[in-house]
């Protein structure tokens, strides 16, 4: 077995991510670490969760990753994983996560990652061959971690938890338009129905780079507004908010892929900055 490639299939760079959400809102939602059996629990099945949502996904285009440059190496389209194998690690991955959330967490937590991984696997991911509303679905599941990991150290959601949703729904925006910019070729050639490969001068995708830039740094105060945080966020986000949303407006202007790139990396920074000013500045 070639293991690498089986942790390559669970997308660890997107697992990683979700864990760093997950584990923030248990700590914004539980007012720090207390319960650390609960959190490595909760982050386990989460993990598990992500993983196998990945390597299904994974398994459904596998013939269309064989089509673009930039997935054709993977797993299963380069021969190395056969199919039915992924398949079963995948569902294996996800049932097994959901299960430990049921049994050692709570169930809410075991409900919003099998919806996660549902939207992901069985919506999302047709959908990329049917309409540019996909992103828009998938940054559902993709902001349903933090609920997760609000929902484990708590058992329940408020609002403060899902203004955590609210702000990585919007940031996926930027981030995987700016990605669909740099690949449009390789999603066009494959079928997918990504709004920059549909949009060849760029317009409507940088248009609605724009708009979320804009949406995020708006609901990014809202934490402050409702007493959650104070004004070294208010600062802080406010600087990275228009630091973002200048990276943006690069890319608008030039349309070059050099700026998408820099997009890309200035919204990778923005998220744990994010998270880090909001976790110091509600620390007592």
């Amino acid at each position: 077995m070639d293991i690498r490639s089986y942790i390559e299939l669970t997308k660890p760079r997107i697992v990683s991510m979700v864990l760093v959400t997950a584990s923030a809102a248990f700590y914004l939602g539980g007012h720090g670490f207390h319960d650390r059996t609960q959190l490595v629990l909760a982050l386990i099945g989460i993990a598990m969760g992500s993983a196998g949502a990945a390597s299904l996904n994974a398994y459904l285009e596998q013939e269309y990753d064989a089509q673009m440059a930039r997935t054709r190496n993977r797993g299963i389209p380069s021969g190395r994983i056969p199919p039915m194998r992924a398949l079963m690690f995948g569902t294996l991955l996800a049932i097994t996560g959901v299960l430990l959330l049921a049994l050692t967490v709570n169930l809410l937590t075991a409900f919003l990652v099998l919806l996660a991984a549902f939207l992901y696997v069985l919506v999302y991911t047709p959908m990329k061959r049917l309409t540019w509303l996909n992103t828009s679905v998938g940054a559902i599941p993709g902001a349903i971690p933090p609920l997760a990991g609000w929902a484990a150290a708590t058992g329940h959601l408020e609002p403060r938890a899902w203004i955590l949703f609210a702000m990585l729904f919007i940031w996926q925006h930027p981030h995987f338009y700016a990605i669909a910019w740099m690949y449009r070729d390789d999603y066009r050639n494959a079928g997918f129905k990504m709004l920059p490969p549909n949009d060849p001068k760029g317009t409507r995708a940088f248009r609605h780079i724009l708009i979320y830039c804009a949406l995020l740094l708006i609901v990014s105060l809202q934490p402050t507004n409702i007493g959650f945080t104070g004004s070294l966020y208010v600062w802080g986000v406010g600087a990275l908010g228009f630091g973002l949303g200048l990276f943006g407006w690069n890319l608008a202007l030039s349309g070059a892929v050099p700026d998408a790139r820099r997009l890309l990396k200035a919204s990778v920074v923005y998220l744990p900055l994010w998270l880090v000013l909001t976790i110091v500045d509600t620390m007592p």
